[in-house]
């Protein structure tokens, strides 16, 4: 019995030791606020875009041995025409698609064997840069007709981009910093004060995410991989407290 009584009497006491700490730290926060004359807090805003502009880098590859070279590029340039004409036949101008010069690339023999006539690869790159983003899209997803023909044809990129990333960030400033204010009231509505005008603000970088992605960098983002995006913008703003 007298064990249970010493059992009660410590968990008392802690109990009583809690609310007293807990109680300190409420009021020292209460405190500290109220002696400060301003508060800091950090707002942010997104907004749903659909990309407006579209660069599809595709290659043709030729495989040739060092005694075939000449008949390899002939090859090669009768391969670049087909996939021009696939693409103007498609709807893409020709003034849409630039072309790299040729790569040769040896390709080596990972038996050690000595080879007296290597073998390369002819690798010619293709971009196309358009407006017409849906339609690339579609296309590069549907590139078969050259395939049919023989035509070492891959997509190396299919990147999407939006061009009024400028005007998208002034807006979300504005709303960054609304949402920076609302955040301050709320503060400083806990302390018993109300909050004045702004003392200062200063954004963060811009982070072009894929729809409802929570990956961000400290040194901002800007995802290429969809054609629907969400633009985040960061504020840290600091108000007057009164």
């Amino acid at each position: 019995m007298q064990n249970d009584n010493k059992n009660y009497m410590v968990f008392g006491l802690i109990l009583g030791l809690s609310i007293i700490i807990s109680a300190g730290i409420g009021s020292f926060t209460f405190y500290k606020l109220r002696s400060m004359d301003y508060i800091s807090t950090t707002g942010s805003a997104k907004k749903p875009v659909v990309s407006d502009k579209v660069k599809w880098t595709s290659s043709i590859t030729q495989r040739i041995k060092a005694s075939t070279i000449k008949d390899g590029y002939a090859k090669l340039d009768a391969d670049l025409k087909s996939v021009k004409e696939f693409l103007v036949t498609n709807g893409i101008p020709a003034e849409a698609t630039s072309v790299s010069p040729v790569l040769m690339n040896e390709i080596w023999d990972n038996n050690g064997n000595n080879q007296t006539d290597k073998n390369y690869n002819l690798v010619q790159n293709i971009e196309v840069q358009s407006n017409e983003v849906e339609k690339i899209d579609s296309l590069a997803k549907n590139t078969n007709a050259l395939i049919d023909k023989g035509i070492l044809f891959s997509t190396s990129s299919l990147e999407f981009y939006y061009s009024k990333l400028p005007e998208a960030r002034v807006e979300l400033l504005a709303n960054a910093v609304g949402d920076a204010k609302a955040r301050a009231e709320q503060l400083a509505s806990a302390g018993g004060k109300q909050i004045g005008v702004m003392k200062s603000a200063s954004s963060g970088v811009v982070q072009v995410m894929a729809p409802n992605s929570v990956e961000v960098s400290d040194y901002g983002m800007y995802d290429t991989s969809k054609i629907n995006k969400e633009i985040m913008v960061t504020v840290k703003a600091s108000f007057e407290i009164k």
